[in-house]
Parts: structure tokens; sequence; C-alpha cells
């Protein structure tokens, strides 16, 4: 636990529990076999949160609690709760160790105060952000007030090589009347704020929100560093200046930093519960913005974060974009008249400049064509070279990386994006029209189909150098004939312009920022591709990539296993919720089939997710599209959190 300070003072948990075997020093959040099942129940986002780990045969209960007042915002108390969890199938009857910890970060004062030659009863000390302060340990008691049957206790002032050894949590004094207080409060504001017991959501499908909930705002964090970025002419990457974001994460176990178009899903759910403290994060986020406009897209700040990302992800450079969500969270701000005046004015030089590198940076090779830079150089082992500023990673592209290509989901981002830098000025009393402008051209339905509409294909696609006779094949190394056989890239047919053959998520693009018109000829067409199981429809969400596409389910490489390519994702399917929503209540010919698809696709993404948390205690990255079982990292509290608002039809 610490506070929002580049040199906070640090203070958390580990434990222990001994076996005959040695057990694992449990600290920080991981993923992997044998790793505790863990997550927040309760957490209002400020002053409130209980968490729960489960691990062979312990329960750890921690709470804490935020007192305000003071000359430095008031109290934080923690409750460490440990019972047995004989539900688990193992001994409960091992010996378990507890160890808390009080750090600063290279400044400040500690002292320790001892009782009895080996507890540690308190620490005081100060810090240059707290002034100084006071941390009190009290002795454990059990559930009866008694004092523990076996307990010893021992403490060690060291130091440490650095912060980044250390993780949260505190062992406090909290009163139970108060802990409960503050829990049925929390319920009571999540049933004003979301509404899902007047929907007939039963008290398990409630207390799965409010975890869901709970752990995307348990995982905001305060970060500090420097990012490690690459000009697009410079021969080496340097530091960049230090920062500071306040962001949610998408998983405290396998993704702890800030995501930008993660970040925009995020605040859409953050904004319906504290409307301040999604325009606190979305101005942190602006805030990371260079001269140019360019704002990178995964914010990795300082060392403590480089050490848990793989090297080649380090890097962020600077002709690479990433799809500017923030807009969805400006837009929602705006619609709930949750964005004051000055907050807009402070933000619209930085929105203006944003808005003006995407336009310029990532245009095509024709008026209103847009195309991704930073796409992966073509390479023998690569079955589609990856396009990771999108977002969509290993969606199929274009096989052949071009300049000419036209990237139809860029396209509808920036149409969004010009929509609401219209809104924002029209409100500032700015000039609106040159936004207004480009909202016109990017939202005329005869252009898009002019540049995206695939008619073989039957719906839009991207266009570029392509060819449909790519595949992956076992061929003998050429370095090493003795060696085993590779999978490398063949081309059975030479590449062509051509509209690209894969129907899935980007196709549905313009439904899903709701381009199309209601009475669009195109829209009926996008509908039977979403319903038809050959293609997106699944009993748990619509999947990513249809069955038909010649690369439903394929590796990329050897190692890389597919992502985009069939799985199911929450943070599209809640885009498609709000779309079919919009046309069910917009006259035209699909309006009383887009209900209908609302309602099926709402019971089938909302009833997998209950199921696969309620088995295994996870929301999960992304869903198989043929059982509908959790995959990818986990817990992943981010964009999955949106089924909360898909819960409460909240777009």
């Amino acid at each position: 636990m610490k506070a929002r300070a580049p040199r906070a003072l640090v203070t958390g948990l580990m434990w222990l529990q001994q076996r005959e075997a040695a057990g694992a020093l449990r600290h920080t959040c991981e993923q992997g076999e044998g790793q505790p099942r863990y997550g927040w129940l309760q957490h209002d986002g400020d002053a409130f949160g209980a968490q729960e780990i489960r691990e062979r045969g312990l329960l750890l209960r921690t709470e804490f609690l935020k007192r305000p007042g003071g000359e430095h915002g008031g109290d934080w108390s923690w409750r460490i709760t440990a019972l047995p969890d004989p539900g688990t199938g193992t001994d409960t009857d091992a010996l378990l160790s507890l160890f808390f910890y009080v750090a600063t970060d290279g400044q400040g004062t500690l002292q320790p105060h001892v009782e009895d030659g080996a507890r540690l009863a308190s620490v005081t000390g100060s810090t240059e952000e707290l002034g100084s302060f006071n941390i009190s340990f009290l002795k454990p008691t059990t559930e009866t007030g008694a004092e523990p049957k076996y307990a010893s206790y021992h403490y060690l002032d060291a130091a440490s090589p650095g912060l980044h050894l250390l993780t949260e949590l505190v062992r406090g004094s909290l009163s139970n009347a108060e802990l409960a207080a503050h829990a049925a409060a929390f319920e009571r504001r999540f049933e004003d704020t979301f509404g899902l017991a007047r929907k007939g959501f039963a008290p398990a499908q409630q207390r799965f929100a409010q975890a869901a909930l709970s752990n995307l705002l348990g995982g905001v964090g305060y970060f500090h560093g420097r990012s490690v970025l690459q000009a697009e002419h410079a021969e080496e990457p340097v530091l960049s200046a230090e920062a500071e974001l306040l962001t949610a994460v998408p998983s405290r176990s396998f993704f702890p930093r800030g995501f930008l178009w993660d970040e925009g899903f995020h605040q859409l759910l953050v904004a319906r519960w504290d409307a301040a403290l999604s325009r606190d994060v979305l101005a942190h986020w602006l805030d990371l913005m260079t001269a140019e406009g360019w704002i990178p897209r995964e914010q990795i700040l300082g060392e403590e974060a480089r050490a848990r990302v793989p090297p080649e992800f380090v890097v962020q450079r600077s002709g690479s974009a990433n799809p500017p969500t923030l807009f969805l969270a400006l837009q929602q701000l705006l619609a709930a008249d949750a964005a004051p005046l000055p907050y807009l004015q402070r933000l619209y030089p930085r929105l203006r400049a944003w808005f003006h590198w995407l336009n310029s940076t990532q245009a095509g090779a024709l008026p209103t064509a847009f195309r991704w830079r930073g796409r992966d150089a073509p390479h023998e082992r690569l079955l589609n070279p990856k396009t990771l500023p999108s977002g969509l990673d290993d969606y199929p592209r274009a096989s052949h990386p071009s300049a000419d290509e036209r990237h139809l989901d860029l396209r509808c981002w920036m149409a969004l994006a010009a929509r609401v830098m219209g809104d924002v000025a029209e409100r500032l009393g700015e000039p609106a029209e040159p936004y207004r402008h480009t909202q016109r051209q990017l939202g005329d339905n005869a252009l898009l189909e002019r540049l995206h509409w695939a008619e073989r294909l039957g719906a839009f696609a991207d266009y570029g150098n392509h060819s449909e006779a790519v595949a992956l094949e076992r061929r003998p190394a050429r370095a090493d004939p003795a060696a085993p056989p590779q999978l490398v890239r063949v081309v059975r047919r030479a590449p062509r312009p051509q509209f690209v053959d894969a129907l899935g998520y980007v196709s549905l693009f313009p439904l899903l920022l709701q381009l199309l018109q209601p009475d669009s000829p195109r829209l009926p067409l996008l509908l039977d591709a979403l319903r038809s199981e050959q293609h997106l429809w699944t009993p748990f969400g619509l999947r990513s990539l249809s069955r038909a596409s010649p690369l439903y389910m394929q590796r990329n490489t050897e190692h890389d296993p597919p992502y985009w390519r069939g799985p199911v994702w929450v943070n599209v399917n809640y885009l498609a919720l709000r779309a079919l929503q919009h046309y069910a209540a917009q006259a035209g010919p699909q309006r009383a089939r887009a209900a209908r698809l609302y309602a099926e696709l709402r019971d089938n993404l909302v009833g997998n997710l209950f199921r696969q948390y309620r088995d295994s205690g996870y929301l999960w990255e992304h869903y198989s599209d043929s059982t509908g079982r959790g995959q990818g990292s986990h817990p992943f509290t981010g964009w999955s959190a949106l089924v909360v608002l898909a819960m409460a039809e909240q777009y």
C-alpha cells in the first residue's frame, strides 16, 4: 500500500505456509500453476476494500479502511484475517507466518518500536510527502478476541535494494462495526448505480458483478518513472522525462501497467461509479503526450515495471498509434454532463494535439483512408505480420504489408474521435467545423462502401497487397539440415491489391461505432454475419474471426497461438451490445431484429462470464468460442469487467 507520490512510504504483506516441504513465500500477484486464487470482493475506489486470497487450506481476507482528516488526507487501517479453508481439500494444520513490512524509497526516516525484544509494535518516521507518521501493529487475536494459542514474533531492520522487491497491504486496527457499515454502504451504492437487484439478478450474480467492479478499482495504481522511447529517425532509444500516471491495469498479475486502448474501456465502467476518478485518470493519460501529440501506447514506467515486461515490448516507437478509446470514455462523461467546462478547457489543447497527430501520421494513401503504422515486417516465420498498434495484434490483415493498405477499424476510430472533438469544441465555444467536416466525411456511408465494402466477402474489410494462399508448413532448417523441421511461411499464390478475406471483428466496426445509417442496405448483411454460427455467433458471445476464414484459429508462428483469431473478447462484445441497443432504438427496417439480437447476445455473454467466474473464481482475458472456458491471463479484470455494464444495460 502506498500513497500517490513518486517516493512514497510503502507498506505490505508477505505470507508463508510452513509444511514439511519448503513453502512458497507469497508476495506479489503472479500467474501460473499453483498460484493462489485471489480478488477483490468489494472496493469503492477510494476508502474501503475487502479482498480474499485462497491457497492450500488457507483463507486470507485483507480489508482496508481510510478515515479522512488531518493534514495529509487521513489515516489508513488494514485488517488481515487468516482462517483454515477446508473447502480446498488440503491440510489446514500448517503453521502460518505473516510478514508485514514498512519501507521508504531512498528518503525519509524509519524508527522501529519493539516490545518484549521481538514483537514490532509500531514504526514511526517521516517522508517528504507525509511528514511525520506512525504505524501501529496490534497483536493478533482469535475470532473471540483472545490471544492465539501459539504465536511467536520476530522483526528485522535492514536495507532493501529497491522497492520493486516490495508490494502492498498493511496490518492495522479496524472495528467490526465500521467495516460492516462500509460494506453495507458499498452494496447500497452499487445497487443505486447499477440496479442489478431491480433487474432480477440473483444474489450470487450481484456478488459477481461487485467483484468485477471491485477488482477493476482495486487495480487502479499510481506509477512513476521513465519510459524507453524510440523516435522515428533516431538510431537508439532514450529514456523519457520522468512521468507519473494514475491508471487502471488489465491484470494485476500479468499486465500490471497502463495500456492506452484498454484504459478507454476501463473508464467506461469507472466513470459510472466515480466520474471524478475517471476524469483524473484521463487527465493523467493526456499529460503523457509528447510535444508532437503522441501518447505511447504502453506505459512501462520505471525499473519495477520494466522487470515484468519482455524486452521486445519495452521500447515504445513514436510512429505507432493505438485505438483512441479515451474518446469513448470522454463521450460518456459528456453525455452524463460529468465533464465540467474548466476540466474540458484544460484538456482541450492536448485533445486537439492528439487528434491532429492521429489524423496526420496515420493517414492512408487515399483521402479519408487510414493505415496503422508499425506493423511487423514480413518474416518467413510469420504467417501474417502482426499489427500491434491496432490493439487486435494477430487479427488477419493484408498478407504483405504496404503503404497502400486501408485499415477499416482505424478509419472508424477516427470518425468517433472527430465527433467527440466537435462536441468538446462546441461546448467550449471553439471552432468545431473542422471536426464536423471530418465527421461528415468519415460518416459518409457511400464513401465508406467505396473504400471498404468487399462484395465477395459480403462485409466490410481491410484493403491491401494480399494473398489468400498463405500457410505455415514444416520445412528443413536452412542453417542446419540436421535440426528438426521448422514452421515457415509459404505463399502459394502471389499477392495482389484486393480486399482482405477476413470476416470478423474488424468487419463489424462500422456497426460497432454506429457509423451505418439505420436504413443502410449493408446493415442487414452485417447482422446476418453476426448471427451466423458459421461466422461470428456462439452461445458465449461473438467470436473474433469467422470459422470460414482461412486464418481461423491458426497459429501465427510455431510458438504464437491464435489470439484475435476466434476467441470471444468482452470489450468488442460490449461495443456490439451498445450498437445493437442503438439500432433497436432507431426507426428503420432492422429495429426489431436488432432488439432480438441484443437480448440474445446479452444473455449469452453475461451467462457465460458468470458461469466461468463461478467455476474458476476469475474473469479471464478472453473466452473459448467452442466451450466458453476462460483463456489467457487471469484474473483479467480490465475490460472484461464491462460485463457489469452489460448486466446493468448501461451503454
